[in-house]
């Protein structure tokens, strides 16, 4: 079994494999945690799911938070007896990079790009909603070409709330009528629905850019709840860069 961790800015989400399976995943916060809260916190979420930890051979790692390696790593070796190994695709020749500098891309956006092209045939866009908002483009070729980067929706909702004096802090939804006819209805239409709008945008000029017949895909958090309202994302698939990870793992260790 392969257990992948996909540390985000604000969550975690971890994800067990057996083989190309993927049969357990978990979301967790993204803190900061010693090697001994770590590793019994993987303990516990493992036996809850009664699962053999010594049927564990693997761990891999993908992170946008460098700060946390050390610890993950660290408990890897001495809760489940194996050897984490940290993927970044970025310098490997698992996908071909047309961007000024492809160290300066996330690990996590190329990840997201071998997971899709696993699945759907180029050219693509990936769509990941997390603590940012990713666009992520591949092009006819299968190479990973770009993308954009935006506020995230909680991210935007925040300053909303943060720098007006008379608007109160409400719950993200998808309100049943764009029109509200009250405060927090309208307030929650504008983050919603403006939102929407943005991700349609970006999308529908990525697409346009990358020629006819593309794909939209989309990951992350929110996927399910933003995602589908948008009409130019084709797919959401929340566990796309799990089986980035284990794809992204296998492709190196055969390297």
């Amino acid at each position: 079994m392969l257990l992948v961790v996909d540390v985000g800015n604000t969550n975690t989400v971890l994800g067990l494999f057996d083989g190309s399976q993927l049969i357990h995943q978990w979301r967790i916060s993204t803190i900061q945690r010693t090697t001994d809260e770590f590793g019994l916190l993987v303990l516990q979420l493992l036996k809850h799911q009664e699962v053999d930890v010594g049927r564990v051979k693997g761990v891999a790692i993908g992170t946008v938070v460098p700060s946390v390696l050390y610890a993950i790593e660290k408990a890897a070796r001495r809760y489940l007896g194996a050897t984490a190994r940290v993927v970044d695709p970025r310098n490997s020749p698992i996908l071909p990079m047309k961007v000024d500098n492809p160290a300066e891309v996330g690990a996590d956006r190329v990840i997201n790009a071998v997971a899709a092209l696993a699945r759907h045939p180029a050219p693509l866009v990936v769509v990941d909603f997390g603590t940012a908002t990713t666009f992520d483009c591949v092009d006819a070729s299968g190479a990973y070409v770009g993308g954009c980067i935006a506020p995230g929706l909680q991210i935007s909702a925040d300053a909303l709330f943060t720098r007006t004096s008379r608007l109160p802090r409400v719950d993200v939804q998808k309100p049943k009528t764009a029109i509200g006819t009250n405060t927090v209805n309208a307030m929650q239409s504008g983050i919603f629905w403006g939102y929407v709008g943005l991700v349609d945008g970006l999308a529908r000029r990525c697409k346009e850019e990358l020629g006819p017949q593309v794909r939209c895909v989309a990951t992350g958090g929110l996927s399910n709840l933003v995602g589908r309202a948008c009409v130019e994302i084709d797919e959401v698939d929340e566990s796309l860069t799990l089986h980035g990870l284990r794809l992204c793992f296998d492709r190196l260790e055969s390297l």
